[in-house]
């Protein structure tokens, strides 16, 4: 629990981009939590969007990992950062999608 809160202190204070989706997260997960859907709806509306923190945790150590082993260009990291980026940029879809559909059919 210490390291998995180390962590999360870790990537708060060092990770724009966690940060930005922790905000996301304190703006989404308030309105899953009041919106008139049923159970399994706020269970996917809450799981979209900690998917998101999930998928940029792991992100991030890929790209600590991949700077610690070495600051200069080479095309295999920047794979491995492009690829990590991509898992975000899926996970941030996957939230519109997730959101969208119980919206639409809640609402519409």
């Amino acid at each position: 629990f210490n390291y998995s809160m180390a962590g999360l202190r870790a990537a708060y204070a060092h990770e724009d981009a966690f940060r930005q989706e922790v905000l996301l997260a304190g703006l989404l997960l308030p309105v899953a939590l009041l919106l008139p859907v049923g159970g399994i709806a706020r269970a996917l509306m809450i799981g979209s969007v900690l998917l998101v923190l999930v998928v940029e945790l792991l992100n991030s150590a890929i790209e600590a990992t991949v700077d610690r082993v070495g600051l200069e260009r080479h095309r295999l990291a920047e794979r491995a950062k492009d690829i990590g980026s991509a898992a975000v940029l899926m996970a941030l879809i996957n939230v519109f999608v997730v959101w969208a559909c119980i919206l639409l059919e809640r609402f519409a």
